[in-house]
């Protein structure tokens, strides 16, 4: 699984600690990780609205399998990331919460808060969360009796967003063309995408928007 990485300007600062701690759960078990950064204050500022967009190209795009991302409080990215179809994320805070998403959920991105208590054991608690988010196969319940409801009702869901979301390649278009522009014109970005997007439709419209 290709596990990308994404924070935003208020809290570029903990990238490192949070890519390093990621890398050092998931690769073990097989997985890959990158960063896309921001990489720093100096880097170009990223908005978590910024962070919705490419999480949503690297997701629809199949460039990426899963999605960490995160602000302040971890609410702003969360709802960013869910304004675009084919990206389900949910507000980690906890390892319970990091399981139970992945279990009943079977989500494909979520968002922490990195700042709001982040204090004193902050890397272990995003240790132990990555832990428990790539703990076995996804979507099998919590508690095991639920397993075939919870299944049912992430199908259903997929269904509606299907339905009330029109298809990434076109939304892009209708946003602020220099919002989607300044969130996909970064070096890490554009290179990881280029090796990576798995949609020719969607490669197109990114590569318009980035002339």
């Amino acid at each position: 699984m290709k596990i990308v990485l994404i924070n935003e300007n208020s809290q570029a600062s903990k990238n490192e600690l949070v890519f390093n701690t990621l890398k050092r759960v998931v690769e073990p078990k097989g997985h890959t990780a990158y960063n896309i950064g921001m990489f720093g204050a100096e880097d170009q500022s990223l908005t978590y609205v910024q962070n919705g967009i490419l999480a949503a190209v690297l997701l629809n795009s199949g460039a990426a399998d899963f999605v960490i991302t995160g602000c302040g409080t971890g609410s702003g990215a969360m709802l960013a990331c869910n304004a675009f179809p084919g990206v389900n994320c949910g507000l980690i805070v906890d390892p319970s919460d990091a399981y139970m998403f992945a279990q009943i959920n079977d989500g494909n991105c979520v968002s922490f808060p990195f700042a709001k208590g982040f204090g004193w054991g902050a890397e272990l608690n995003l240790e132990y969360c990555f832990e428990q988010l790539f703990k076995g196969e996804k979507g099998q319940g919590y508690p095991a009796e639920r397993r075939e409801p919870e299944q049912r009702n992430k199908k259903i869901l997929d269904q509606v967003k299907l339905a009330t979301f029109k298809p990434l390649a076109e939304s892009l278009k209708e946003i602020d063309r220099d919002l989607v522009k300044s969130a996909l014109n970064r070096p890490s970005f554009i290179s990881y995408f280029a090796e990576n997007c798995n949609d020719a439709e969607l490669k197109a419209v990114v590569e318009e928007i980035l002339k």
